[in-house]
């Protein structure tokens, strides 16, 4: 039963978690679209703010206190597979502190991506939930 209390919460994290990291990348474009100085500027800062701090930061590390949990329940950690999902989150994880990096940037008024680039960057959550959910589905090795 404890196992499958550590899947479930594990999996709505992940929820939470990937919805932040597509939407932050978009507050980033309207943020960028906004007038420098202006009061809709502030507002972007204050929402990315708060997006980071009330739904990434906690889901991020209940994702990895609970992924690491269920690792350890079913013994997995001699599996390929496990090994590799661990790289994709490590590396959507740093994905992540990118995001936090450019915010502050942002917040400093340092433009230094476009809004093609940021566009692009929703792409990046979603190729990475992919590789892992085959990962962690399929199994492969």
């Amino acid at each position: 039963m404890t196992y499958l209390w550590l899947k479930a919460g594990h999996i709505i994290f992940v929820i939470f978690w990937m919805a932040g990291l597509f939407m932050l990348p978009r507050y980033f474009v309207y943020h960028q679209e906004a007038e420098p100085g202006s009061p809709e500027e502030a507002k972007w800062v204050d929402r990315e703010k708060k997006l980071l701090k009330i739904i990434l930061l906690p889901s991020i590390i209940i994702v990895w206190v609970l992924g690491l949990l269920l690792a350890q329940t079913l013994n997995l950690w001699s599996e390929g597979w496990l090994h590799a999902k661990i790289a994709f989150v490590l590396l959507l994880s740093a994905y992540h502190g990118y995001l936090a990096g450019y915010h502050k940037k942002l917040a400093r008024g340092e433009r230094t991506l476009t809004g093609k680039q940021l566009r692009l960057f929703n792409e990046v959550p979603g190729i990475a939930a992919a590789i892992i959910v085959i990962l962690v589905v399929v199994r492969p090795f």
